[in-house]
């Protein structure tokens, strides 16, 4: 049996396998979402299949929905041409149970998929024309947080944004100038209201959203491409909005023990597939089942009733309460430092890393000691409890292939909110002192270190894509294994950097420190353990 619209129809093909079949009519919705469209989604890989489109999966099936939602890729074409249309844009949610079991399911709620670039002539046209269509409530986001950016390291327009603002509407390359051309469309079609929701772990993600829209519009405003009036519509919002939002649900590369797993039960051309640009991707999503996802509910155009497949919504303090509890303080954090120690120390899962008490203890250390003091209760999840979940349950999961080498990817992008948020809490706080930090200077100075390239035994060591990772090498180069001294001022470039931390770390105070726990993990070989051992044993 193959994964495709036909064989879906066949219950006896799929009747032994215990796989969950969709409940509603699968071409059904794909009609009436191509003549209704009600929510398109940018950034069509593993988070948005493992989780957001199999929320509406689960509203179709329970009769609660009539449309689906139409995925956009703009980044990876491939994802598009290898792995969704191939399929008719069908996938297999696999479940990853802490005791080993797996929970199957076809997710059937995309309706179709397109490659949002203005080289795909059809896609284009047809996502102008959605755009335009006022049965339009929703567009969502999972492009990373690296998505949103228009600037480098340096400051200035990175040269795609360069290009969009000299250039106007009509060709975009950056994602963000695609988007306000999009709008610009729906702006053009009488001023239709839209909700604009980012669902990536970016603090105040809907916000970010909306000054990177109107930092383009503007800019053509100013060039003459587009009508002052089309900024007003941007920021009416009872036309268009920008809620936050919180998402949580770790959706890991795809494992070949699933994929063995469903090719046993009889299913055909399951591949794993490494595209061109290094994403990894199947037809199969393997997943943790603890998931969360809590969105301000601000709406224009109305929303689909996605509160009855679990969605939490609420108002926009309560979101960024939830979100600064979970992204600085009760998981990202604690997964930035597994990735940093485990690279060093060799680690290939998550899970394995969990099994080490050190390590354990070090996120125990950053979570309860030093990160729950600045965390607000949201009301709607409780943090001692999520933490809990997190460090007892999910990380420790062995069955979810998650390793250190994916999550250190773009660490420099990440650490401003994993850690700097709390850096600047403990800095602004009243009773709270941020010099008596401990674990997260040592998880600074982990990062330098693992900037080097050279693990604890002295081996080279492949680093994760990170867009600045060429100008923070240059800085740790000709620091040497086993040599205090090659050290130098190497590292004050870095820890002053308040585009990495959101302060400079040596006028707050930390900044000394760190470097002296960086001395000491290039002491000798091993010496990354031996400083685990001195404050964590």
């Amino acid at each position: 049996m193959k994964l495709n619209k036909n064989d879906i129809r066949s219950l006896e093909l799929w009747g032994n396998t215990g796989i969950k079949m969709p409940k509603f009519d699968y071409q059904q919705m794909v009609s009436k979402t191509i003549e209704s469209p009600t929510w398109v989604h940018f950034g069509a890989g593993n988070i948005f299949r493992g989780f957001i489109a199999a929320l509406q999966h689960k509203l179709l099936d329970f009769g609660k929905a009539e449309t689906g939602i139409i995925a956009v890729e703009t980044f990876d074409f491939e994802i598009i041409d290898r792995i969704y249309k191939p399929h008719d844009n069908l996938s297999i949610l696999v479940h990853m149970n802490s005791d080993g079991s797996l929970e199957n399911k076809v997710v059937a709620s995309i309706s179709e998929s397109l490659v949002g670039d203005a080289s795909r002539e059809q896609d284009w046209k047809r996502l102008k024309e959605i755009f335009c269509k006022p049965s339009l409530q929703m567009v969502s986001f999972t492009i990373t947080e690296k998505g949103y950016s228009l600037t480098g390291t340096s400051g200035e327009y990175l040269p795609d944004v360069k290009h969009d603002i000299e250039n106007g509407f009509t060709a975009s390359k950056n994602l963000i100038s695609k988007i306000c051309s999009l709008l610009y469309e729906r702006f053009l079609c009488g001023e239709l209201p839209i909700a604009m929701v980012s669902m990536d772990n970016c603090s105040h993600n809907g916000e970010i959203l909306q000054n990177a829209i109107l930092n383009i519009a503007k800019c053509w405003v100013e060039k003459g491409f587009v009508d002052n009036k089309f900024l007003d519509y941007l920021n009416n919002t009872s036309k268009v909005s920008f809620p936050w939002s919180m998402i949580d649900k770790i959706t890991p590369r795809p494992s070949d023990a699933v994929r063995n797993k469903l090719l046993e039960l009889g299913l055909e051309e399951i591949e794993i597939v490494k595209t061109s640009k290094n994403t990894f991707i199947s037809q199969f999503v393997n997943a943790e089942k603890p998931q969360y996802l809590v969105i301000e509910d601000n709406f224009p155009n109305g929303r689909m009733k996605l509160e009855e497949a679990g969605v939490m919504f609420t108002d926009r303090n309560t979101v960024e309460r939830v979100e600064r509890m979970k992204v600085t303080t009760c998981l990202n954090p604690l997964h930035t430092a597994l990735a940093i120690f485990g690279n060093l120390l060799g680690y290939k899962l998550i899970a394995d890393e969990m099994k080490n008490p050190l390590l354990k203890k070090l996120i125990e250390k950053i979570g309860y000691d030093e990160g729950m003091p600045v965390v607000v209760n949201p009301g709607i999840l409780e943090p001692v409890t999520f933490i809990k979940e997190v460090i007892e349950e999910r990380l420790p999961n062995p069955y979810i292939p998650d390793t250190p080498q994916r999550i250190a990817c773009d660490t420099s992008q990440k650490i401003p909110v994993r850690f700097g948020e709390t850096l600047k809490t403990y800095i602004s706080h009243p009773t709270l002192d941020v010099k008596s930090l401990t674990y997260i200077p040592l998880t600074i100075a982990a990062w330098c270190r693992y900037l080097m390239g050279i693990d604890d035994n002295g081996d080279l060591m492949e680093l994760s894509p990170d867009p600045m990772l060429d100008e923070l090498k240059e800085h740790v180069k000709g620091i040497e294994l086993g040599n205090a001294e090659s050290v130098g001022n190497k590292l004050r470039p870095i820890l002053s950097n308040d585009r990495i931390f959101g302060c400079n770390l040596y006028d707050i105070g930390i900044g000394v420190k760190v470097e002296n726990y960086f001395r000491e993990m290039i002491a000798e070989k091993n010496a990354v353990k031996a400083v685990l051992e001195k404050y964590l044993g």
